[in-house]
């Protein structure tokens, strides 16, 4: 029985009721070349859109962006400075936050002997802001410290997926793992370590980007109004259209067909799931990426996780730009906690680190920290929703 802030409501066991995903729900992010800025059909690593070609005919392709690629539906044209600037802030970002480059600032504190003194851009600082309060709110379980889990289970910078033979031994904060609280200091954007120390921002990162890069839009992009468009960092969306669009939601146990669909026309919508990226270990273990960082383990008895994220209209229409001159300015809102601030500047983060957290913590408990909906599909194919999800499973 799951339990949604005060209003009940009880798994259901999504029998065969799934169906195959239309083509005109799809979008392959695999099939978009470099260069390619037209129009197209792609597919995302967890959802598909419908009724964007209508809406936003111009898509702009960014690969090679966080190892997924990311994608930039538009209903005009974006001008080039634009454009340069999206793909060299996709640069910098993972320059300062990739754990897989030994030059960026998170790959050095991963190698450094000793620790240091760690300076991080301003526009970073809404990310560290919300990672303590996930950090609080799931009582240490979404951890940003994990990454050195992730590289004994075989998540290395070499994707070695091979885990050493003593990982459980030494995984997790029960077997003294560094914490964020306690093992890193932080100033603003400045984090304090007293050894190495090695940081995975995975489970808010891609979305984080997203925000920034959705402050580059709307009005920096030269026009009176804000634009319409969809950001889709493999998903990670951030919707702002006049019209919903349905998005399916892909059933983990096969990519071809869906358990369900959603609407949404306004907000963030973030999936999470270990279907794409998991391995196994010598003994023949199932690993993933989706760690409670108590244990440092993969989470087991939960396939799949939708959250919907819907800023206040205020915030719609408000964005300024979150890099160059204004750098940050609609991001870097850690000084106020409360949850709707959170919400309205960096909904598409708060989204994506609440379906990584939905692993190992309730709904309920995060619901008492942050406004969102969501929809947890089991292991064992029961499946919840909170009472205001935009959309629902295909059940009998």
């Amino acid at each position: 029985m799951a339990d949604f802030a005060g209003a009940t409501c009880a798994p259901v066991t999504l029998a065969v009721v799934v169906l195959p995903i239309p083509h005109n729900l799809r979008i392959n992010i695999d099939t978009v070349s470099k260069s390619s800025i037209h129009r197209h059909t792609m597919r995302s690593t967890i959802v598909g859109m419908t009724s964007l070609t209508e809406q936003l005919p111009y898509v702009y392709a960014f690969p090679d962006a966080l190892g997924t690629g990311l994608l930039v539906h538009t209903e005009s044209v974006l001008d080039d400075e634009i454009r340069d600037r999206i793909g060299s802030f996709i640069h910098e970002y993972e320059v300062v936050l990739s754990r897989f480059r030994d030059d960026s600032i998170v790959g050095r504190m991963r190698t450094a002997a000793h620790g240091g003194t760690f300076d991080f851009p301003d526009w970073a600082s809404g990310l560290f802001g919300l990672y303590d309060r996930l950090f609080a709110a799931t009582d240490g379980a979404t951890d940003p410290c994990v990454g050195e889990d992730l590289i004994r289970l075989g998540y290395d910078e070499s994707y070695s997926f091979a885990a050493t033979p003593d990982a459980a031994e030494h995984a997790g904060a029960i077997h003294g793992r560094a914490v964020w609280s306690a093992d890193v200091e932080r100033h603003g954007t400045t984090l304090i370590a007293h050894s190495p120390v090695a940081l995975d921002f995975g489970a808010c990162g891609k979305g984080y980007l997203v925000d920034l890069l959705a402050g580059m839009l709307g009005d920096g992009a030269g026009h009176p109004q804000p634009i319409q468009y969809v950001i889709d960092a493999g998903g990670d969306l951030l919707v702002h259209t006049d019209e919903p669009i349905t998005i399916a939601l892909e059933d983990p146990a096969d990519p071809a067909n869906a358990v369900g669909t959603v609407e949404i026309s306004h907000g963030a919508f973030c999936a999470s799931s270990p279907s794409r990226r998991h391995w196994s270990d010598a003994a023949g273990h199932q690993l993933h990426h989706l760690l409670n960082a108590i244990d440092g383990l993969p989470v087991d008895d939960v396939a799949a996780t939708w959250v919907a994220v819907t800023p206040p209209s205020s915030a719609i229409t408000t964005k300024t730009s979150t890099h160059g001159s204004n750098a940050s300015t609609t991001a870097n809102r850690d000084t106020d906690d409360s949850s709707n601030t959170v919400a309205a500047h960096v909904p598409v983060t708060l989204a994506d680190g609440l379906a990584t957290a939905l692993f190992t913590t309730p709904a309920t408990q995060l619901r008492a920290h942050f406004p969102f909906e969501c929809a947890i599909l089991n292991a064992n194919r029961t499946a919840a929703q909170s009472p205001n999800f935009p959309g629902g499973f295909f059940t009998h």
